[in-house]
C-alpha cells in the first residue's frame, strides 16, 4: 500500500484546492438565504447515508474488513464530481456546490467520528492505539480545509482566470482520482477481483438505494425538480480520494480500501444511468 499511501494525500490536497478554486463566499451565504433545501441534502448525506450503510452491512453479514470499508465510503462527503454530474442532470448546481463545500469542511470531524464509531460497533481491533479521532481530524484539516481556503484566496485574486478555466480544473480533479485508483489496481492486482466480488454487491445496493431515497425524500420536502436532482446525486457520489486517504491513515490493510474503489467504479456508471433517467423524466 506504499504507493497509495504516498499518492492519496497529494491527490486529495490538489482535489480540494480545485474545489476551493470553484468557491466564493456566496456559496456559503446561499445556505442562509434558502436553508430548507440545504438541510434536506445535509441530513440525507451526513446522517441517512451512514445509517443506511450500517444497516446494509448487518443485513448482508459482510466480512468485518469489507463492512468497515463500506462505512468509510459512506462517511465521505460528496466530491467535485457530484457538482459536474448535477450540471449534466440540469439540477441545482449552486446547491450542489454549497453541499459539497460545507460538508467537506465538516468532514474533518464527521468522517473520523463515523469511522471510529462504526469500527467499534463492528468489533474492529486493529486500529493503532496511537491514533485518535483528533489526530485524524488534524491530518484531514491539512489536506482538506487548508487547500480549500487556499483555493478560495487564489480565486479572490485571480477570479477571471479561474472562472474561464474552471472546466479544466474539474477535469484535472477527476484525473487525480483515477491516478489514486490506478495505484490501488497496480498494488493489489492479484487480489482485486476477489475484493470486488466481496464488496461489489454491497456498494451497488448502497449507491442505488441512496440515490433513490435522496430523490424521493427531496420530492417530498425540497423546493423543486432541480433541487431533487441535486440531492439525489449528492447522496450517490462520494469523494473516493478522501475516503482512501482516511483509510490509509487508520488501517494498514488494503482490504479496507476495496469497497471505496468498487464504489467509485460503480457510482460513475449508475450516476450516468440515473442522470439519463432524470433527463428523460424531465
Amino acid at each position: 500500500m506504499e504507493i497509495v499511501t504516498k499518492i492519496a494525500p497529494i491527490s486529495l490536497a490538489l482535489i480540494m484546492l480545485g474545489l476551493g478554486l470553484g468557491l466564493t463566499g456566496r456559496d456559503f451565504l446561499r445556505v442562509l438565504n434558502n436553508p430548507k433545501d440545504f438541510l434536506i441534502g445535509f441530513a440525507c448525506q451526513l446522517i441517512l447515508l451512514p445509517v443506511i450503510a450500517y444497516i446494509l452491512v448487518l443485513i448482508l453479514n459482510l466480512p468485518t474488513v469489507i463492512a468497515v470499508g463500506v462505512m468509510i465510503i459512506a462517511a465521505a462527503p460528496g466530491g467535485v464530481t457530484s457538482n459536474v454530474m448535477t450540471k449534466f442532470a440540469n439540477g441545482d448546481v449552486a446547491l450542489s456546490i454549497s453541499l459539497t463545500a460545507i460538508i467537506s469542511l465538516i468532514s474533518i470531524i464527521s468522517v473520523p467520528f463515523i469511522i471510529f464509531k462504526s469500527a467499534d460497533l463492528l468489533g474492529v481491533s486493529d486500529i493503532s492505539s496511537n491514533l485518535t479521532m483528533t489526530g485524524i481530524a488534524l491530518k484531514m484539516a491539512l489536506v482538506v480545509t487548508v487547500p480549500v481556503i487556499l483555493g478560495m484566496i487564489i480565486r479572490k485574486f485571480a477570479g477571471n482566470f479561474i472562472s474561464s478555466n474552471i472546466s479544466i480544473i474539474e477535469k484535472i480533479t477527476i484525473v487525480l482520482f483515477l491516478i489514486v485508483f490506478a495505484a490501488i489496481l497496480v498494488e493489489e492486482k492479484d487480489n482485486i477481483l476477489n475484493y470486488f466480488k466481496q464488496a461489489g454487491i454491497a456498494v451497488l445496493i448502497l449507491n442505488i438505494v441512496m440515490m433513490t431515497l435522496g430523490y424521493f425524500i427531496a420530492k417530498l420536502f425540497a423546493s423543486g425538480i432541480k433541487q431533487r436532482k441535486c440531492i439525489s446525486i449528492e447522496c450517490g457520489l462520494q469523494n473516493g480520494t478522501l475516503a482512501i486517504f482516511v483509510a490509509t491513515q487508520i488501517f494498514n490493510d488494503i482490504s479496507y480500501i476495496i469497497p471505496t474503489a468498487a464504489y467509485a467504479l460503480i457510482m460513475y456508471l449508475t450516476g450516468f444511468i440515473f442522470i439519463l433517467i432524470l433527463r428523460r423524466a424531465n
